[in-house]
């Protein structure tokens, strides 16, 4: 039995479609139906039901599926195994993540490049839905995003892992008056303009934030970080973010300086990784997620205030 032929198996009981599973791996509908068909002859078992609603895993046959993708996974292991004895792993990695994980990601990617260099990891900053369709598309194999608690994307075809929590803060900029108080309230901000990045975790916690307080004048919503950044740093406006901001250029630097809240009781935002439920990450993914959540413990965490 052929590896490509198990490909194609795993591919089917993924998509429920044959015609699917053809666009997804770039080949012939008749050749994926052959494939399926000498597996089924080969181990005496029907595995798939074809049904007017596509083709459906029997009960034998989702005990095959799941022993297909062992198979797969074991054989992924030996190629990652292979390349590192060899030091040749190569290849390109498309990995996406919503704009607070951009900075934390440079050093990342440069650490993970000592161990694989030939491993070109190409990042994509998009929204947390942008990211969720891309895994559930499998265009990636994990995306990197944060939501509140209970705005966790709930889903039997996902897996959602938090590496860390983080509480909502205000950023102003370094000549801001604010900067006197050590906590500001609600009430301390409505005087002053916002600008926004357009995520709807924190468009809905500014929401929340004001709901009972005068509304505040909100200057600019927009998808581009920088912006917002050199608005906050120009004291332009204040703006919201979780604190993991903190490690950026700006607050560094100390052109951006970030304020706890106080007076409100905000929900945590999770920050986390999501991936498909059935399938597995490969070995030097599993390396690259090791590496945030050692530098979240080393790092982040022990720099919290």
């Amino acid at each position: 039995m052929q590896i490509g032929k198990l490909e194609h198996l795993i591919e089917v009981a993924k998509t429920e479609s044959i015609s699917l599973a053809s666009q997804n791996l770039h080949s012939s509908q008749s050749g994926i139906s052959q494939s399926i068909a000498r597996i089924e002859d080969e181990l005496g078992i029907e595995i798939f039901k074809r049904t007017r609603f596509g083709v459906i895993p029997t009960e034998k046959g989702k005990i095959i599926i799941n022993k297909a993708n062992e198979v797969l996974m074991k054989y992924q292991e030996l190629l990652e195994a292979a390349g590192i004895l060899n030091s040749s792993i190569s290849c390109n990695w498309q990995l996406s993540a919503t704009p607070i994980w951009m900075t934390q990601l440079l050093y990342l990617v440069l650490s993970y490049n000592k161990t694989y260099p030939n491993v070109n990891i190409e990042i994509s900053e998009k929204k947390p839905l942008e990211i969720i369709n891309d895994v559930l598309q499998n265009k990636i194999e994990f995306g990197l995003i944060q939501a509140y608690q209970n705005t966790i994307p709930k889903n039997e075809k996902l897996i959602f892992e938090v590496l860390l929590e983080k509480k909502m803060k205000v950023y102003v900029g370094q000549n801001s008056p604010l900067l006197h108080l050590k906590k500001v309230t609600p009430n301390d901000l409505i005087n002053y303009s916002l600008v926004l990045y357009n995520d709807e975790n924190i468009l809905r916690f500014t929401n929340n934030f004001f709901i009972q307080h005068q509304p505040m004048n909100i200057l600019l919503t927009s998808n581009n970080p920088e912006i917002i950044k050199k608005s906050v740093a120009e004291g332009l406006a204040i703006s919201f973010a979780p604190g993991l901001m903190r490690t950026d250029p700006y607050v560094l630097n100390g052109e951006i300086v970030p304020l706890e809240i106080s007076d409100y009781e905000a929900e945590h935002i999770s920050l986390g990784y999501i991936r498909l439920a059935k399938k597995e990450l490969s070995n030097i993914t599993k390396e690259f997620l090791q590496l945030i959540k050692t530098r979240f413990k080393n790092g982040i965490e022990l720099a919290d205030d």
